[in-house]
């Protein structure tokens, strides 16, 4: 949906990631854009609108775009249709600032929510029931979904297509918009931007060996090493450039890589502990019960259930 000042880039955000996303060979998602009136202006151009806000009524998602001044008021036909679309079960994610547009309806009220970080104390002055979290890409509580500013977006867009269609479908979807299926860190990596530095302290080569070699035992002592700094350099390093510590890191990037692989393979739990690092599937059920509020089990059940060639479907998922 969008509006006068609609932030252009978070409106062809999801015109661009949903709408290359494919299932047998057919678009996965019917696309619409829709607006109160025929006519919006953004910054900088002037938007012809096809539909109208009618259908909010029928969408399974709604996608709710940044607005670029937040002095602005959202208009009440925009709130109304946002209401009733959230009562009757509709998926509603937010871009940039337009979570302001959704704290209006009141729906994010005891929840936790994210925005652009140059924006997220206003969202939490404005809204204090809100738990707002500046640190995240994206928050994801199943029907309303808020992320951080400009390409977070993308992210939140990417995170839709591999919640719906599987993590195959959504790689397919980031090799064609040339951009990563998941972003290491969180938005606090770009609150306080570092400097780019030639004195060889830069994180990249060393996340890049992680990334590669995760089912290694990669204590503290290891990772130092192999980035030439001391312990305490290398953790303040980590907190700088991924906003994490090198352990919590390391955690997110096995669960991530146990998602993959649960969603694409039929290994069994205990293997797959193994091939990303963790000593045994008892730590991998709590780092994912930690990271993911789920267990690996169900997981898969939800991400791949019988999409699962039958030739990799593990004996514990019955069609």
């Amino acid at each position: 949906m969008v509006f006068d000042g609609v932030v252009i880039g978070d409106l062809a955000a999801p015109c661009e990631i949903l709408g290359r996303a494919e299932r047998a060979g057919r678009p996965a998602y019917d696309v619409r854009v829709c607006s109160a009136a025929p006519r919006v202006r953004s910054a900088h151009v002037a938007l012809q609108v096809p539909e109208r806000l009618t259908w909010l009524a029928r969408a399974d998602t709604v996608i709710v775009p940044g607005v670029d001044d937040l002095a602005r008021p959202v208009p009440a036909a925009v709130l109304v249709a946002l209401r009733r679309a959230i009562a009757r079960g509709a998926r509603v994610a937010s871009i940039c600032t337009g979570a302001f547009v959704l704290a209006a309806t009141g729906a994010l009220d005891g929840r936790r929510a994210t925005t652009h970080w140059r924006a997220a104390s206003e969202l939490a002055r404005r809204h204090p029931a809100i738990a707002v979290d500046p640190a995240v890409l994206f928050v994801d509580h199943g029907p309303l979904l808020t992320s951080a500013g400009a390409a977070a977006g993308l992210d939140l867009c990417l995170h839709l297509v591999r919640r719906d269609l599987g993590a195959a479908v959504a790689a397919d979807v980031a090799r064609q918009a040339v951009m990563p299926l998941e972003r290491a860190g969180g938005q606090a990596q770009f609150i306080v931007p570092a400097p780019p530095v030639a004195d060889g302290t830069s994180l990249a080569a060393v996340l890049d060996w992680l990334t590669q070699h995760l089912a290694l035992d990669l204590p503290l002592p290891v990772i130092a090493r192999r980035a030439a700094m001391s312990t305490r350099t290398l953790s303040r390093r980590f907190r700088e450039q991924v906003g994490a510590t090198p352990a919590a890191w390391l955690a997110q990037a096995r669960v991530r890589r146990a998602q993959h692989l649960l969603e694409t393979t039929g290994r069994a739990v205990e293997q797959i502990a193994a091939d990303v690092g963790f000593g045994s599937a008892t730590v991998l059920r709590q780092q994912f019960a930690r990271l993911v509020a789920t267990s690996p089990q169900a997981y898969r059940r939800a991400f791949r259930g019988d999409r699962l060639p039958s030739s990799n479907r593990p004996q514990s998922i019955r069609k």
